[in-house]
C-alpha cells in the first residue's frame, strides 16, 4: 500500500498535469495515474503536433507566392517524411517537458489504468495500451500496479475521437486524426466528415500540399459554433482555395475499394451523391473517456456521456473532482488547464472564481485563422440584448498590407445600454494570437470607453481591434 496522497490526478494531459503542479505548489502531496504518455492528447496528437504541420504548410504556401514580396523561389518542394519528423519530434519534446516538470515538483507518476474503488481509494492496474517515454524505456521498478489512497481525486481522463457506426476508422483508408497525423504517403484526394477545428485544420493542411479536399458537414455552416459572419467568410476563403465544402450534407455510408473510398453523402434535397477519395478522415468530434473508471460504483453522476461538475469541478461524490474534456464541452486544453487550476485551489481551500465559459476562447489554425470569444450576434441577439456591433476589415490596416495578408475581419459585439463587450470574432492572419486581447478585456469587464481609450501600437494588425470597436460606436477611422 502506497503512502496516503492529498491529491491524486487521473489522466497527465493539460488538464491533468497542470492540476498535479498546482497541488505540488500548494504544499500537497501528490501523484499523477498516466497509462500512456505524459501531456495527453494535446501535446502528443492534438494541439501541438497539427500546428507543426500547420506551420510546415504556411511557410509551403508562402514560398509559392515568393514573387509577391519581390523574391524568388524556384524549384522548391516538399518532403512528407520529414514534415511528420519534425511534427512528431516536436511531440516527443512536449511529453518530456512534462515529465520533466513532474520531476521539478516531486510528483509521483504512477503508470498504469486507474479505477476509483471507493472515495479516496484508486486501483492502479497494468495498462493495456503501451506506455510511450520518448527518451526512452519506463524507469525500472516505476510505481505501478496497487491500491492507492488520496483525500481528494481529480479525474483529467479526457476525449477521444467519436466513432460513427459503420464508419469505424480502420487506420487505413478510413483515419481519425491519430492517422491523419503520420501519413506515409500525400493522398491526392481526400475526403473530410466534420468541419468543427479539428477537421477543417486538416482540410487545409492537406489542400497545401495539393490534395483534392471535400469536407461535408451535416449543419448549415462550417464551422458551426462561430459567428455565421465569420463563418461564411471562412468558406469562401477555403473554397478559393480549391476546398470543396458541403453543407446540410450526411455522410450515410462509407465504401472501400481497391483505391480508397466512396463516401455516399445524402443532400438537404433528399438526393444521394458519391464522392470519391483515397482517404477519409472522420472528425465528427470526441466522446469523453469515462469507461471503467468505477463511476458507476462510486456514484459519480455523469450526462450525455460527460461527468457532471458544478463551477469548480465538483462531482456529485464529495473528495471526487473532474476537469477538462471529461466533463464537457467546450473541449479545449486551454480550458482544462484553467479547470485545473480552479479546482487544485478549491480544494485547497483558497477564495476563487468559478469557471465562466463564455470567456473561453476558441481558435481554428487553419488558413485562413479564425478566433472567437463570447457570444455570437446571434447569441446576443436571442438573449433579448439590444446590441452594437463593429467591424473592421484588414484591408485597412497597414500592417496586414505590408504584410500581404489583406483578407480579414475583426467584429466585436457590445450592449448597447452598458458598454460590455459580450463577443469578439475574427478571421485573417494571426488573429489566434490576437484574440487574448479580447478575452483579457472581457475578463476586466471593460467597457467600449476604456477600450477606445486605450491605445493601440502602430502598425499592428492588433489596430483592427480597436478600429472595430469604434466602428461600432460610428467613430472608424481608417475605413
Amino acid at each position: 500500500m502506497a503512502d496516503q496522497y492529498d491529491l491524486l490526478v487521473i489522466g497527465a494531459g493539460p488538464g491533468g498535469y497542470v492540476a498535479a503542479i498546482r497541488g505540488a505548489q500548494l504544499g500537497m502531496k501528490v501523484a499523477i495515474v498516466e497509462r500512456e504518455h505524459m501531456a495527453g492528447i494535446c501535446s502528443n496528437w492534438g494541439c501541438i503536433p497539427t500546428k507543426a504541420l500547420l506551420r510546415s504548410a504556411e511557410i509551403y504556401g508562402h514560398m509559392g507566392h515568393a514573387k509577391d514580396y519581390g523574391l524568388t523561389a524556384e524549384k522548391f518542394g516538399f518532403d512528407l517524411d520529414g514534415i511528420v519528423k519534425r511534427s512528431r519530434a516536436i511531440a516527443a519534446q512536449m511529453n518530456n517537458g512534462v515529465q520533466f516538470l513532474m520531476k521539478k515538483n516531486k510528483i509521483d507518476i504512477i503508470w498504469g489504468e486507474a479505477t476509483i474503488t471507493k472515495p479516496g481509494e484508486v486501483k492502479v492496474s497494468p495498462s493495456k495500451k503501451p506506455v510511450v517515454q520518448p527518451q526512452g524505456p519506463v524507469p525500472k521498478n516505476p510505481l505501478g500496479e496497487g491500491l492507492y489512497k488520496a483525500k481528494n481525486i481529480i479525474i483529467a481522463t479526457g476525449a477521444r475521437p467519436r466513432v460513427l457506426p459503420g464508419i469505424e476508422p480502420d487506420g487505413d483508408k478510413i483515419w481519425t486524426y491519430f492517422e491523419a497525423l503520420k501519413p506515409a504517403e500525400m493522398p491526392k484526394s481526400l475526403v473530410v466528415m466534420g468541419s468543427g477545428a479539428i477537421g477543417i485544420e486538416f482540410a487545409s493542411f492537406y489542400r497545401s500540399f495539393g490534395a483534392e479536399v471535400t469536407v461535408i458537414e451535416l449543419l448549415p455552416n462550417i464551422l458551426p459554433v462561430e459567428d455565421t459572419e465569420i463563418s461564411g467568410l471562412a468558406r469562401k476563403r477555403l473554397e478559393k482555395r480549391g476546398i470543396k465544402i458541403m453543407t446540410e450534407a450526411k455522410v450515410s455510408k462509407v465504401e472501400k475499394t481497391r483505391s480508397g473510398v466512396i463516401a455516399h453523402v445524402e443532400t438537404k434535397d433528399g438526393k444521394t451523391q458519391q464522392i470519391s477519395g483515397d482517404k477519409l478522415i472522420s472528425a465528427v468530434g470526441v466522446q469523453c473517456n469515462i469507461e471503467e473508471l468505477g463511476l458507476e460504483t462510486v456514484g459519480v453522476k455523469t450526462e450525455r456521456g460527460a461527468i457532471v461538475i458544478d463551477n469548480y469541478g465538483k462531482t456529485s461524490v464529495d473528495g471526487i473532482w473532474a476537469i477538462g474534456d471529461v466533463a464537457g464541452p467546450p473541449m479545449l486544453a486551454h480550458k482544462a488547464e484553467h479547470e485545473a487550476v480552479i479546482t487544485v485551489e478549491k480544494i485547497a481551500g483558497l477564495k476563487v472564481h468559478g469557471l465562466d465559459k463564455t470567456k473561453v476562447p476558441g481558435c481554428t489554425y487553419c488558413e485562413p485563422q479564425v478566433a472567437s470569444v463570447g457570444l455570437t450576434e446571434a447569441k446576443a441577439k436571442e438573449q433579448g440584448r439590444e446590441i452594437k456591433v463593429g467591424r473592421f476589415p484588414f484591408v485597412g490596416n497597414g500592417k496586414a498590407i505590408a504584410l500581404g495578408e489583406p483578407d480579414g475581419l475583426v467584429k466585436t459585439i457590445f450592449d448597447a445600454k452598458t458598454g460590455e463587450l459580450l463577443g469578439a470574432h475574427m478571421i485573417g492572419a494571426e488573429v489566434t494570437e490576437l484574440i487574448q486581447g479580447f478575452v483579457v478585456a472581457m475578463n476586466l469587464e471593460t467597457t467600449e470607453e476604456e477600450l477606445i481609450h486605450s491605445i493601440f501600437p502602430h502598425p499592428t494588425l492588433s489596430e483592427t481591434m480597436k478600429e472595430s470597436v469604434l466602428d461600432a460606436y460610428g467613430r472608424a477611422l481608417n475605413i
